[in-house]
């Protein structure tokens, strides 16, 4: 495969009239697509096979589907449709590589063979998340089409540090936020999961190729008393193109089935698909749901967890400074 030659991104952004949509599984393709609209530009979707909503046919401009081995001809719809800017947004389902026969019923086409042959055929490249999704990408711009965050169309998606619920988390679950982030970031920097589900320090799941809500029924089959923790980071140097943390109203609604009380994520490099709804799923079942910055997990002491306020919406209540302060003692 020769090597990519990436357009630069305009200094306008407003010279990109017309974007490239590949979606996966979810509603994020769905916000982000109609945020895209809103800014006036026209969509050509490739809806991922057994993935996509069908809702974005009505959404978007020019709309296909698309088995997912199928890259040759994904770039050759592009180019005919003078797409020179794209962004992918959803979930592939990894899990799904390993049911017999998978490969081959995607119909992989001679491009695609050759872009995956050293991950697939070959095995000399790993199959890691990063990994496959930058041949992908690579794939793309070999051909003429760049890839982009799809935050660079609606920066509005990413989650500011604050406090987003009614209900502030305990100092112990304080102290499993930080315990956990720790774990999470390292899982990440293996290119593991994104997510570890913990109660009193103690590590109940690690959130691996099933994904994030799978990670936390399975925390709940294992924590019967329920008021667990879960905390979903970005990756070390994030690449904001692809598999961008993301979380709404079906996170929630799985920790409320599952007995967790508490969800921790990055500030700034979490996606917040349809806030207002999952906000008020959350206040209705007492979970609390707060994002945080790197900085803010470099020194675990209670006297930096409640003295400095990490919340922008509401006041630490007294109460919990108590309990921080007996923690510490």
């Amino acid at each position: 495969m020769p090597d990519a030659q990436p357009l630069p991104l305009p200094q306008d952004l407003s010279q990109i009239k017309r974007v490239g949509l590949i979606a996966g599984w979810g509603r994020y393709p769905v916000v982000l697509a109609k945020a895209i609209k809103a800014t006036g530009r026209e969509i050509v979707c490739l809806a991922a096979l057994d993935h996509a909503d069908p809702e974005l046919e009505d959404i978007c401009d020019v709309y296909r589907w698309s088995a997912i081995g199928k890259f040759g001809w994904a770039t050759r719809f592009f180019n005919r449709h003078n797409v020179s800017y794209a962004t992918m947004a959803g979930k592939i389902h990894k899990v799904r590589l390993y049911d017999p026969g998978f490969l081959w019923r995607q119909a992989p086409d001679w491009y695609t063979i050759r872009c995956f042959a050293k991950h697939f055929l070959f095995r000399k490249a790993d199959c890691k998340d990063d990994t496959l999704l930058l041949t992908a990408i690579r794939a793309f711009e070999a051909r003429g089409v760049t890839l982009l965050p799809g935050t660079v169309f609606a920066p509005e998606l990413l989650m500011r540090r604050q406090l987003l619920t009614k209900r502030v988390p305990s100092a112990a679950q304080w102290q499993d936020i930080f315990f956990g982030w720790k774990l999470a970031r390292e899982m990440g920097r293996l290119d593991v999961g994104q997510s570890v589900d913990v109660k009193n320090q103690a590590v109940l799941a690690v959130e691996a190729i099933e994904g994030t809500d799978a990670a936390i029924r399975r925390a709940g089959t294992l924590c019967k008393s329920g008021n667990f923790v879960v905390v979903k980071v970005a990756k070390p140097g994030q690449d904001m193109r692809f598999d961008v943390p993301t979380i709404g109203l079906g996170t929630v609604q799985t920790m409320a089935e599952a007995g967790a009380s508490v969800l921790a994520v990055e500030a700034k490099k979490t996606l917040f698909i349809d806030p207002e709804e999952t906000i008020r799923f959350a206040d209705k079942h007492k979970i609390s749901i707060v994002a945080l910055l790197e900085e803010d997990v470099d020194d675990p002491s209670p006297e930096k967890l409640f003295a400095t306020s990490l919340l922008e919406r509401a006041p630490i209540p007294a109460a919990v400074l108590t309990d921080a302060a007996e923690a510490r003692s």
